[in-house]
């Protein structure tokens, strides 16, 4: 693909996107690539398809909040959504904390913050340890880390004092909100994926529990 096409498909889902923000995110791919073989941050089968369905995954989640300056994403992996985010949030001047308790991966993360001067923190700890280190964000993210009412539970300390949550959620996005609602009110809009047929993003807010 040519960088040309990467710009488009980029600016098909965040009109605003600059060329300066195109040339990083192509230089997280290549980065994350090369630290995959040695770390095994993902599987090799899912490496080429890793800008559409990772990158442009990612990109789409912020495009629900561009205007939002402090983000936290946890379980944050290899970097989906979180370091996407990052880079993107350099055009916006805002921040990002990402939670990774893996040490091999919080330390490729350190690097691809270091190498793309993106404005934010890694934090190699468990999210059940992280309450009192980071204060509370705007918006929360996680991607393929729990489920809902897990998720929930892990939230509760920021959401309770105000954060909205974006949560990426596959096929089976139904049963995990009916789960849910046995514990937990809170107001939910359902944003259908543009990456992935019958996939959304979850955005939830006014958390509480039952």
């Amino acid at each position: 693909m040519t960088k040309d096409k990467y710009f488009d498909s980029l600016r098909a889902l965040y009109p605003f996107v600059s060329r300066e923000t195109a040339e990083d995110l192509i230089g997280f791919e290549i980065l994350f690539k090369k630290w995959s073989k040695a770390i095994n941050l993902a599987s090799p089968n899912t490496l080429e398809t890793l800008w559409e369905r990772h990158i442009l995954d990612s990109v789409q989640v912020f495009n629900l909040a561009p205007q939002v300056k402090k983000w936290l994403d946890l379980g944050s992996g290899g970097g989906f959504p979180g370091m996407v985010l990052g880079i993107m949030l350099k055009q916006t001047g805002g921040t990002i904390s990402l939670v990774e308790s893996n040490s091999k991966k919080s330390a490729f993360l350190r690097n691809a913050l270091a190498q793309f001067k993106v404005p934010g923190q890694v934090v190699n700890a468990r999210i059940e340890n992280c309450y009192e280190q980071i204060a509370v964000p705007d918006i929360i993210t996680a991607r393929a880390l729990a489920s809902l009412a897990r998720l929930f539970e892990l939230t509760e300390p920021w959401m309770a004092k105000g954060a909205r949550a974006l949560f990426q959620k596959g096929r089976d996005y139904q049963r995990e909100i009916d789960e849910s609602l046995t514990s937990w009110k809170f107001d939910l809009i359902k944003h259908e994926s543009a990456i992935e047929a019958g996939s959304v993003i979850l955005e939830i807010s006014n958390l509480q529990r039952r």
